[in-house]
């Protein structure tokens, strides 16, 4: 049986992505690990996280797992998860400038204030409830249609140095990347575990994914 490593450091609903993941494949064994050396035994790893980019950098050298997710980013399939997927960037503007974990070169922003939509409606920050991706191909998509409505909660977004990085985009109102990947490693910035359906699918496809484009 495969095995798949959610990395517990101290942020965000590690129970609901694992309980996601274990619905989504049965046939793979879940475990939530924050013991670096269990972590890299694993076939694959998903990196999770909710809150402040600066609070996420601590709590990951706190923990000693700063270098496990540069090396497994390195070495078997990974999927980060909202600010999972952000911490995988070189810096965000949040709290002044924070550094992060700069696997994938690119910058976390702020939305610009005051949005608004097309019919000058005033639109929230966080950008937070259903939305649109629409997809680049990348075996994580199988079976999901183009244009899929995905489940956000985010007020910072990804810039990625290099646009090949980009693996799907959203519209709020501007369009912003929401999936970036590299080689073994694909982030979104939505939540799959509370996209439903196709939320399910997505995490289905990395359970089985070989780290492979």
């Amino acid at each position: 049986m495969s095995s798949v490593a959610v990395i517990d450091y101290g942020m965000g609903n590690l129970h609901s992505i694992a309980k996601a993941l274990q619905h989504a494949a049965p046939d793979v064994d879940v475990q939530i690990l924050s013991n670096p050396e269990l972590i890299l035994k694993a076939d694959r790893v998903v990196f999770p996280g909710v809150g402040a980019m600066r609070d996420c950098m601590v709590a990951l050298d706190q923990s000693g797992l700063t270098d496990v997710i540069k090396t497994s980013a390195k070495t078997k399939p990974f999927l980060g998860i909202c600010l999972g997927m952000q911490a995988l960037l070189s810096d965000s503007e949040e709290n002044g400038t924070t550094q992060a974990l700069n696997i994938l070169p690119g910058h976390v922003v702020h939305f610009p204030e005051a949005l608004k939509d097309a019919n000058g409606s005033s639109l929230k920050i966080p950008h937070m409830g259903w939305n649109q991706v629409h997809y680049s191909a990348h075996p994580l998509w199988d079976n999901i249609p183009q244009d899929s409505r995905f489940y956000f909660v985010h007020s910072y977004y990804a810039v990625p140095n290099d646009k090949v990085l980009v693996a799907a985009t959203t519209d709020y109102p501007d369009t912003f990347a929401c999936a970036l990947s590299q080689d073994n490693v694909f982030a979104v910035q939505f939540h799959p575990e509370k996209s439903q359906t196709v939320g399910l699918q997505l995490l289905n496809n990395f359970l089985h994914w070989n780290g492979q484009v």
